[in-house]
């Protein structure tokens, strides 16, 4: 029709915002985990399911995707989004700290891995660049499904999220060199050689990621400073977007790969206060997008191949997930996991990675791969994907119960972890939140900072406190902020309305911390206690109050007298607005307020 002549692929995106949209959600609703449903769903409308019937059935080329070209470059940029989340994610400091668990124990997994699987595949016959090939590949772990299980469980911060992460963390930093190595690879037939080639692609990446790093260093910050201090979110957001999507450009014009501009420009931006505020902007476009890429990889998922060959894919699979889980066992525990968390982490990274249906296409597409491999060996990480959650349940299971019998402990290194619990939320770095600041400090209690405003966050961290540049009123940055492990958040902002939208949102997201917020009057006190803070600080009241002492002193009175009746007063004021709040003639229930208790 001549309507989407002005609009490509009009069709395929309505149809993947229904998906995105509606049917995802139901999935969700029931526990599914999003990156599988999107890869179920990709497999079922996908050009290897209704998609191959819509010639017999033409109805079906409405509700499929006939072809998987149709989104495949909207899935390369939520590869982009997804490498520079992973990018956001790290930062030099943490790196060098996670250092022997992530160079250590992650590049000897991935080393192990490779060889094993490549031994294997060389002693079955294949050519010994595509076993190669297929032991790089197989030896990744999938970031998005891990990562999202062990979100969902709380176990980020544990010493196996931990371990899990630093792991995950070195095959996301090798996937850039992989995908080098494997253009070296296919022009392996150039008279200038292999070596040679390899050699002028380190060299060129050495370079061009120093360059982009040191200049970026240097360009980023003022850049995100000065369009921050204009308070206006769509341009921040189109500078969000250009950062992100501006280096990946500059690196693939480099003849690098987008994926690597893309983590470059995340570590840059993850050394800066704008860290977290980006990190919430990118991460419709990076949910949307990411869910394009998972569809695309299970359109590429063939099921025929499964009734080809009934027994060999599920043997791959097991076979796949248990070479892979005894490899990370061992680590594991010389890493310092207990038996049962050993096992459990074996388990719940041993399927392959996302990353393999990116790097099998480009292996395919240079004839390194032939392609009914590659088709096979895309089914095999598909299916180990897709069994992840079942399997992560029975490790867990498996584990504890391994634990409860031996009664050992993780010794894991806690060097490279997560803060500790117990830090307070100081939001409005004014002069209040400063003084506040100072006073934690005094008293030995770590607090982190945050205000809107940059030029207030930039002086603060060169001072030395932990300040990020962001709204208080999106309760997702304080997410961020690992809110759930905080033990108060301080709002001192000067809007009344942002104050009331933090502490509202708040609420909802830790409904047992505690909060204490600045009102501006005793009329904005009442309406705060009414959303959920715990504690309440009226400036008019302290200002009206002094200025009544003072006056009150002039006149003759004692200082004495004068002390107590403006404590007097300020007992009953607070009283007044802390009273329990009364809802249709009841007391409001407050199970929270009795938890913080």
């Amino acid at each position: 029709m001549p309507e989407h002549a002005a609009l490509p692929h009009l069709r395929e995106t309505i149809l993947f915002l229904v998906l995105a949209g509606v049917l995802i959600p139901l999935l969700e609703k029931r526990a599914i985990n999003p990156v599988l449903g999107f890869l179920a769903v990709g497999t079922v409308v996908g050009p290897y399911g209704l998609g191959a019937l819509a010639g017999d059935y033409p109805w079906l080329a409405n509700i499929s995707f006939t072809s998987s070209e149709d989104v495949a470059t909207f899935a390369e940029l939520g590869v982009v989004f997804l490498m520079f989340t992973i990018g956001l994610e790290m930062s030099v400091e943490r790196l060098w700290a996670m250092r022997r668990q992530v160079f250590g124990g992650g590049g000897a997994q991935v080393l192990l891995s490779t060889a094993l699987i490549t031994a294997i595949a060389t002693a079955w016959g294949h050519a010994f660049d595509a076993a190669l090939i297929l032991g790089l590949v197989l030896a990744f772990s999938s970031t998005a499904v891990v990562m999202q299980l062990l979100s969902q469980r709380r176990d980020l911060g544990t010493p196996l999220g931990r371990t899990g992460f630093a792991i995950l963390l070195f095959q996301d930093l090798a996937v850039v060199p992989l995908l080098v190595l494997i253009g070296v690879m296919g022009q392996k037939a150039s008279p200038d050689g292999f070596i040679a080639l390899l050699a002028v692609a380190a060299i060129k990446g050495v370079l061009t990621v120093a360059a982009i790093y040191l200049l970026g260093s240097r360009v980023v910050r003022p850049m995100f400073g000065h369009l921050a201090s204009t308070r206006a979110p769509d341009t921040f957001t189109a500078l969000t977007l250009l950062a992100s999507l501006g280096v990946a450009a500059l690196t693939w014009a480099a003849g690098l790969s987008m994926a690597m501009g893309a983590m470059l420009a995340g570590l840059i931006i993850a050394e800066t206060e704008f860290r977290h505020e980006v990190e919430v902007t990118i991460e419709p476009f990076k949910g949307l997008l990411m869910g394009l890429f998972f569809m695309s990889v299970g359109m590429g998922i063939d099921l025929h191949a499964l009734l080809d060959h009934p027994l060999m894919v599920p043997l791959s699979v097991a076979g796949l997930m248990l070479l892979k889980g005894l490899i990370l066992f061992v680590l594991l525990r010389l890493m310092g996991l207990s038996w049962g968390r050993s096992t459990e982490g074996g388990i719940l990274l041993s399927q392959g990675g996302e990353f393999a249906f990116i790097v099998i296409g480009v292996a395919m597409h240079t004839d390194l791969l032939p392609e009914p491999i590659g088709h096979f060996m895309l089914l095999v990480v598909g299916l180990s994907m897709l069994a992840t959650p079942l399997a992560s349940r029975l490790g867990r299971s498996l584990g504890d119960r391994i634990d409860a019998h031996l009664g050992r402990h993780d010794t894991v290194d806690e060097i490279g972890a997560t803060p500790a619990a117990g830090h307070v939320i100081v939001a409005g770095c004014g002069r209040v939140g400063e003084m506040i600041g100072q006073m934690l400090t005094q008293h030995r209690l770590h607090h982190v900072a945050l205000d809107s405003d940059a030029k207030l966050v930039e002086r603060l961290r060169k001072r030395g406190v932990e300040a990020y540049y962001g709204d208080a009123g999106r309760p997702e940055l304080l997410r961020r902020l690992k809110l759930d492990q905080a033990r108060a958040v301080i709002l001192t902002m000067g809007d009344e309305a942002a104050v009331s939208r933090a502490v509202g949102g708040i609420r909802r997201l830790a409904p047992a911390i505690c909060v204490v917020a600045r009102a501006r009057d005793e009329a904005h006190a009442m309406a705060l206690r009414l959303r959920g803070a715990d504690a309440v600080i009226p400036e008019t009241l302290e200002v009206g109050l002094q200025l009544a002492g003072a006056t009150l002193e002039l006149l003759g009175f004692g200082e004495d007298d004068v002390r107590q009746s403006l404590e007097h007063e300020r007992v009953q004021r607070i009283e007044r607005v802390h009273e329990p709040l009364v809802n249709n003639g009841a007391p409001v229930a407050d199970s929270a307020s009795e938890e913080r208790t």
